[in-house]
């Protein structure tokens, strides 16, 4: 929609606000790639100079990321988000899995509480391909299932402010996972019998589907309290 004022003061903060707009409604995703400068001026009505400075102050303050080449990418959905995200990145491998854990030992308890069968369905769905690429040795798609599996338990939980603070570090999380997936690959071709205790999530599924969300935030206690056993001090 075409921005109404035509007074050039205050133009650009009029514009951050519209972009914000588009990603606090959900319409950009993290992760999504937004419309070119010149689609943006062109569906704005203002200059491209004008949606220059509006995309970088929305980069400084962590929500969008400005890749040479690529475009540019939703990073978080608020800016608490952003710096949230930021400080995440900097952050150890131990520092991510400790936050993860506080995130996903409670998104497992409210999950077995609130979820709907198609939580369910998206959970199993997730937990079929993961297994699958393990067994494959497909160590891609299996880090790509199992943050899929994660992601669709966060969801479960029909918590919004949980859902997108999950969000905001999705990046971080997927990075974790990976880092441990590819470890535990590595200790699985020498130690095939105590190398996939920390990435087998049945006995956790199988505690939302019956709804027991004590067995559930204990299991997701065990799985990231064995990465972190795997992790350096």
């Amino acid at each position: 929609m075409p921005l109404a004022s035509t007074r050039r003061t205050g133009l650009v903060d009029q514009v951050i606000s519209q972009l914000r707009a588009q990603i606090d409604s959900g319409e950009w995703g993290v992760g999504d790639r937004i419309p070119t400068e010149s689609e943006l001026s062109e569906q704005l009505e203002v200059g491209r100079n004008t949606v220059r400075e509006a995309v970088r102050a929305l980069a400084h303050a962590g929500l969008l990321e400005i890749r040479q080449g690529a475009g540019t990418f939703v990073r978080a959905s608020s800016e608490l988000g952003g710096a949230l995200r930021r400080r995440l990145e900097r952050s150890r491998l131990r520092e991510n899995l400790e936050v993860r854990r506080a995130l996903e030992v409670e998104a497992a308890r409210l999950a077995a509480l609130r979820h709907s069968e198609e939580d369910m369905a998206d959970i199993d769905r997730a937990m079929g391909l993961r297994e699958a690429a393990w067994r494959d040795r497909d160590m891609g798609a299996f880090v790509e299932a199992d943050f899929t599996f994660h992601r669709a338990v966060v969801n479960a939980t029909h918590n919004t402010l949980l859902v997108d603070l999950y969000d905001d570090i999705a990046q971080v999380v997927y990075a974790s996972i990976a880092h441990t997936a590819y470890e535990q690959d590595d200790e699985a071709t020498t130690q095939p019998s105590s190398a996939t205790d920390g990435l087998d999530h049945s006995k956790l599924t199988e505690a939302i589907r019956d709804a027991d969300a004590s067995g559930a935030a204990r299991e997701a206690t065990c799985y990231i309290d064995e990465l972190l056993s795997l992790t350096e001090d």
